[in-house]
């Protein structure tokens, strides 16, 4: 019988290399998937399901933020939670190149360099959380406190206010 081998990724590496344990969950992935479909191929709910984005800010500097799959980031909310003027979504043609992660695949676990990252405070009330695993078609999942600890994260708000509840 064949042995499956997995792939281990850089973020998986780290969190190995730091005694975090977490679950490796794969979906079927062609094409970029938008994080909430990704959510739904894994079977979890988008409240424990983050997705990774990076940002420029005004002084040049790169930033992480990690924010629910159903939510948008409000790049004022980011600025002020990073300490800059204002920032800027970091163009996608950009993102292998500042990270070492391609889009569908970017994780704040592993990237380059290690860049100031906030997470939006609602991964305060879940004891799980799932994030890309550092490449399409794979998502890790561990405690919300090994991946603040994994990342280097900090929490605030930085989602836009959206008017709809959160129905997932």
């Amino acid at each position: 019988m064949a042995k499956e081998k997995e792939v281990k990724t850089n973020a998986m590496r780290i969190l190995e290399q730091n005694k975090i344990s977490y679950q490796v969950l794969t979906y079927e992935c062609d094409e970029f998937i938008e994080g909430t479909k990704v959510a739904d191929l894994v079977g979890l709910s988008y409240r424990n399901v983050f997705k990774t984005l990076v940002a420029l800010g005004k002084s040049g500097q790169y930033y992480v933020f990690v924010i629910p799959v159903d939510q948008e980031l409000d790049l004022k909310k980011a600025a002020k939670a990073v300490g800059e003027k204002s920032v800027t979504m970091l163009p996608l043609k950009d993102l292998t190149n500042v990270t070492g992660y391609i889009r569908g695949g970017c994780t704040a676990i592993g990237m380059k360099k290690q860049f100031v990252t906030v997470i939006h405070k609602s991964c305060e009330t879940i004891d799980m959380i799932t994030v890309s695993g550092g490449k399409p078609g794979c998502q890790v999942q561990l405690s919300v406190k090994d991946y603040i600890k994994a990342s280097r994260g900090k929490t605030a708000d930085i989602t836009a206010d959206l008017s709809t509840e959160i129905s997932n």
